[in-house]
């Protein structure tokens, strides 16, 4: 499964991606483990935006602690209005069938293929709108962080590259 799967439909799509030296399950492994420590910037971008203190461990953990959920292993979902100064996230267990005016669907892949003599560590972002009006809000909030949030994948994309590549 990918983020393909989890939101095959969508308003909004971000995709990094890195070459890494290592083996694709070497590469995804350290893309997992990378810790908010190793780039510390990302947890100060995740305060600015007001969300939750941003918990120390792994990204991908601190991503589940800010209320994302594990949809396959690859893939982490969440429902909220992100617009909102809280986020009004919602811990949806039906995310697919989620239709409900007003919120955003937002699925974040992370995944490793074979590439030459090493891997294609890649992470993509889909953000789907319920409806009109949430299709506004967003795209107003979207000018304004998605310099950010490319960043913080940027940033973690390279941390995983250093990490994996010290084994």
């Amino acid at each position: 499964m990918s983020v393909t799967d989890a939101l095959p439909v969508y308003h909004h799509r971000e995709h990094h991606s890195i070459l890494v030296a290592a083996t694709p399950t070497a590469a995804l492994d350290a893309a997992r483990a990378t810790l908010l420590a190793d780039v510390p910037l990302v947890s100060l971008l995740l305060r600015i935006r007001g969300l939750h203190a941003a918990p120390r461990g792994p990204i991908w953990e601190a991503l589940q602690a800010q209320g994302f959920r594990v949809h396959d292993p690859d893939t982490l979902v969440l429902i909220g209005r992100p617009w909102t100064r809280s986020g009004e996230l919602r811990p949806e267990e039906d995310f697919l069938g989620f239709a409900e005016p007003g919120y955003a669907k937002m699925a974040v892949d992370l995944r490793a293929s074979a590439a030459g003599d090493g891997a294609l560590l890649e992470t993509e972002t889909r953000v789907y709108l319920t409806d009109a009006a949430a299709r506004r809000r967003f795209g107003v909030y979207w000018l304004a962080v998605r310099p950010f949030s490319g960043l913080i994948r940027k940033l973690w994309l390279r941390a995983a590259k250093r990490r994996a590549e010290m084994r």
